[in-house]
């Protein structure tokens, strides 16, 4: 159920102080054909990196509010969709259609039929969107700053402003972004950002993905403005700066089911574990663990707490 407030849409749960606000300006409709015993299957979500992440912080305890603008017939069903999780909503309807996409997996790897990652997002629900997310955040202890599914849909200097503002007033500010959308944000200054390693490479912010090279990146982008810096690096051992310790994240693999969001339950697992005021260290072998976990589901995002509890207390900090 929903009440309109200030020019949003809300549900009737709100903030928690230890909880984590997910920033996730222009979400997705995703839909998915699948072949099962009974036949053909149809999934309908809504997806997004901030959804798959407000979802994996949900499902290990943390109280959630995600901020997001939706638009159109497909913003209607993202928003009804998005009713039934465990998580509040500060949601901006705006005219503009929202992003979807069509994915069909009936012969076990996953093929694009069609895609839209929404239009962009106008000055003035920019404005709102950054309204209902500073107010969100200033009531969380932690807030992630997730991004859109196409460079484009939002300005960078939203992320920017938010980054900024929020960090003046006390708040943890987790990022995982890419491209322009990252040097915004490491402008402003961020607790914790995580990062994959093709996306360093992509930006020429990493020569190769060595180790030593990655651990240049990683001191650079924290003289740059991260505080810390998870580097993921798909199935090698994730990278983690922490104070000056540069560490390894060992974990043993778990059989691939579907390697997509593994990154994003990372960061999940990161801000969950700082929501209740753990330390970086806890956050980075539960972000492991979470994300070690999702790529055992079809499911992006999802996951139990205690399996990834258990994962978390196998997972080993090396210092290089």
């Amino acid at each position: 159920m929903y009440r309109r407030t200030g020019g949003y849409a809300c549900a009737m749960a709100t903030d928690d102080p230890d909880g984590v606000m997910i920033f996730a300006p222009v979400p997705q409709l995703t839909v998915t054909i699948e072949e099962a015993a009974s036949g053909v299957e149809l999934h309908v979500h809504a997806g997004s990196q901030g959804i798959w992440q407000a979802r994996m912080c949900a499902a290990l305890g943390a109280p959630v509010t995600l901020c997001a603008a939706v638009g159109g017939e497909i913003g209607d069903v993202i928003a009804g969709v998005l009713a039934a999780e465990e998580i509040s909503l500060r949601l901006i309807h705006r005219d503009e259609g929202s992003g979807w996409y069509v994915h069909d997996r009936r012969d076990g790897s996953r093929s694009t039929i069609a895609e839209h990652a929404g239009q962009p997002l106008g000055r003035h629900d920019a404005d709102e969107l950054y309204t209902a997310a500073l107010a969100a955040g200033l009531r969380s202890r932690v807030s992630v700053l997730s991004g859109p599914a196409a460079p484009g849909v939002v300005h960078p200097s939203l992320y920017r402003r938010l980054a900024s503002d929020l960090r003046k007033h006390g708040v943890q500010v987790v990022a995982d972004l890419s491209g322009e959308l990252l040097a915004a944000v490491l402008a402003a200054g961020v607790s914790f950002l995580k990062v994959s390693h093709d996306e360093l490479i992509d930006a020429q912010r990493a020569a190769d993905d060595s180790e030593a090279a990655l651990a240049e990146a990683a001191r650079k982008l924290r003289a740059d403005g991260a505080d810390r810096v998870l580097i993921s690096r798909a199935g090698q051992p994730a990278l983690a700066l922490v104070d000056d310790d540069l560490l390894t994240v060992e974990l043993p693999a778990l059989e691939v089911v579907d390697h997509r969001g593994a990154g994003d339950s990372m960061t999940a697992g990161v801000a969950a574990v700082l929501a209740r005021g753990g330390d970086a260290r806890e956050a980075i072998r539960t972000g492991a663990a979470a994300g070690a976990l999702n790529v055992t589901r079809h499911g992006l995002g999802t996951g139990h707490s205690d399996a990834v509890v258990e994962l978390a207390r196998r997972a080993r900090l090396a210092t290089v």
